[in-house]
């Protein structure tokens, strides 16, 4: 049987990363999320892409969670639940630290691990369908701290008690009221606005973009554990860059600039 695939798209500027069990509402093997991170990496070490974007197969999940079918092989014993745990971590560090900014799309079912792969993005946009959940404690579930930092930094400690307490579905519209999610579309609507999103920044300055990125990472970090360093070279690098001049003489010319990420 199959367990499914995580498809890894290069079109043009844009890197997409797509989660296909489609039959299993796009929910994660151990396969799946190692070759998440096998994606967001690959992605972060070519020069062409500029952003990427996530987003489930089908037009009802964005991803349900783990595949239980596959917890007798993956969780067999305490070594087999280690290196679950490992590639598990391994997908959501990839996309919280990924080097490009990236973009969730949201149609339908982000639940568990699809929620908690969501919360690792820059960008949230979904669709009034999307419903949100992380039933860990319906299952006796205990939520990692780094994990359950990244929604806290998200939508505050309130909010992240209420999602694990009750372990309900959240609508898109309270997604949206604590700030788990930026933007809500009518389905019809949500191809489309995604799409301006990654023109409008496709279209602005990969350094600009990646210094926003890494600055912004940088500064979630507890104080004592702040590279500023890395921050103020990163402005630098704009600053001594051809996209700067290019910015500044499309601007006088009143033209399109032409960002080359250098």
């Amino acid at each position: 049987m199959s367990e499914g695939k995580v498809i890894a798209e290069k079109e043009g500027q844009v890197g997409r990363v797509i989660f296909d069990n489609v039959k299993k509402h796009n929910a994660m093997s151990k396969a799946m999320w190692d070759q998440l991170a096998d994606a967001i990496e690959c992605f972060d070490a070519d020069d062409e892409v500029r952003l990427t974007v996530l987003e489930g197969a089908g037009e009802r999940s964005f991803v349900s969670g783990a595949d239980i079918s596959q917890f007798e092989s993956e969780h067999a014993n305490v070594d087999r639940v280690k290196e679950y745990s490992r590639s598990v971590n391994r997908g959501y560090g990839a996309v919280q630290h990924a080097l490009k900014p990236t973009i969730a799309k949201i149609d339908g079912y982000c639940y568990g691990g699809g929620m908690g792969i969501a919360v690792c993005t820059d960008l949230r946009i979904c669709s009034e369908k999307s419903s949100f959940c992380i039933p860990a404690a319906k299952l006796g579930v205990g939520y990692g701290h780094e994990n359950t930092k990244v929604l806290v930094d998200l939508v505050g400690p309130s909010f992240a008690k209420e999602i694990f307490y009750t372990g309900r579905r959240f609508s898109s519209e309270e997604a949206k009221d604590m700030k788990l999610v930026n933007r809500v579309l009518k389905s019809e609507d949500l191809d489309d606005y995604v799409g301006d999103y990654i023109d409008a920044m496709v279209n602005n300055a990969p350094l600009s973009l990646r210094t926003t990125n890494l600055t912004v990472n940088e500064l979630m970090k507890p104080e004592s554990e702040r590279d500023l360093t890395v921050c103020q070279r990163l402005v630098e690098d704009c600053a001594n860059s051809q996209d700067l001049a290019e910015g500044r003489r499309a601007f006088m010319e009143k033209r399109k600039p032409e960002f080359v990420g250098r």
